[in-house]
């Protein structure tokens, strides 16, 4: 009989690690162990530079960097294994979502490119890895992204009432779970990322810790205005996006002189995400009952002030729910290694734009 535990990486577009899910998926989906995992700091250098869309990359610093995360990831299950006594024999496969270095599912020649070499993961830790998930729903004329509602759906989807998962990471996306099983997502606006990119900048922080720098600041009620205003955040879904849109150059575009203080931009900053978000859920069509954050956001105590705020239901952590927000996405690409293996399909098509249901997932057996 098949083992029912699988392995969840997720390095987000908020660079700040990788996160390890161990998941069975026997009876529903229970997180059985998971681990944070540091990047290093070199890679994590690497790919802050990578993430904004107007710095050249070579072939040779693509290939290098594939490796390297490869390495990392291999790393973080080999630590993980043998920090929770597991024996590799007893995982079934991990699911490894790759760090996304360039986004662009709208051009000419749509594509999605995530790096860290899954033939490292498999051939390091003996474990077949399915990876390159994103990849065959654009393929599909999809957006590739988000990913994560179907597994949303699976693990928090209730009859009867309408549900809102908001993931705020580099990037927040929303989920809504209708009472009669509909799925729709989307990506609504930058989440953590710009906020990180701000403090890293300023105070050399990774990230504002229960937005306490941002508290300090009071809200530029014109540059919120003004980057409302971004055509990506007015256009309908489907849609996605990454952080080499939503960076300090686009920032710098709104602010358009420097007499702000920097407190004060970061506290307008996590005004946007909220009222992203915000917007994207009361412009959805559906009267959503309750909603529930997962991500990095959900620590940021300011962040999450401004949606209960701004939003008429409940706002809380998944973890109401009895589900750590900080792994749900590590989760959420367990269960996509799991499709595969299965042969069905992780992607929502009213999610993506894809033409159909998709088989989503390269295999690399061990």
């Amino acid at each position: 009989m098949s083992s029912a535990l699988y392995i969840g990486l997720m390095s987000g577009t908020s660079l700040d690690g990788i996160d390890v899910a161990l998941v069975d998926f026997s009876d529903g989906a229970n997180l059985v162990a998971k681990a944070h995992h540091p990047l290093p700091a070199v890679l994590t250098a690497i790919l802050l530079q990578m993430s904004q869309s107007n710095v050249a990359v070579s072939l040779e610093q693509v290939g290098h960097l594939d490796t390297a995360l490869g390495q990392a990831f291999a790393d973080a299950v080999s630590a993980f294994i043998t920090g929770h006594g597991i024996d590799p024999s007893q995982i079934r496969a991990i699911g490894s979502h790759g760090q996304t270095v360039r986004h662009n599912p709208h051009g000419e020649q749509p594509f999605s490119l995530q790096l860290g070499d899954a033939n490292i993961i498999a051939e390091r830790t003996g474990i077949t890895t399915v990876a390159d998930f994103r990849r065959r729903d654009v393929a599909a004329g999809g957006q590739g992204a988000p990913l994560v509602p179907a597994f949303h759906a699976a693990l928090f989807g209730r009859a009867g009432n309408n549900r809102a998962v908001v993931n705020i990471g580099g990037i927040a996306n929303v989920t809504l779970l209708s009472a009669d099983g509909d799925i729709r997502g989307f990506d609504c606006g930058p989440g953590n990322g710009l906020m990180d990119a701000w403090c890293l900048k300023h105070w050399n922080l990774a990230f504002d810790a229960e937005g306490q720098k941002a508290s300090q600041g009071v809200l530029d009620g014109v540059l919120l205005e003004r980057m409302l205003q971004d055509p990506w955040l007015k256009s309908p879904p489907p849609k996605s996006t990454g952080r080499d849109y939503f960076q300090l150059d686009w920032l710098r575009g709104h602010l358009q002189d420097d007499v702000t203080a920097p407190e004060s931009v970061l506290c307008t900053l996590n005004h946007l995400t909220a009222h992203t978000i915000a917007e994207a859920l009361t412009h959805s069509g559906t009267a959503v009952d309750s909603v529930f954050v997962c991500g990095g956001g959900v620590h940021n105590s300011l962040l999450m002030q401004h949606l209960r705020d701004l939003l008429p239901c409940p706002v809380q952590s998944t973890a109401a729910l009895g589900v750590d927000p900080d792994y749900v996405e590590a989760m959420a690409f367990a269960w996509l290694a799991k499709q595969c293996l299965e042969g069905k399909p992780g992607n929502v098509m009213a999610v993506t734009g894809a033409a159909g249901p998709r088989i989503l997932g390269a295999i690399h057996q061990a």
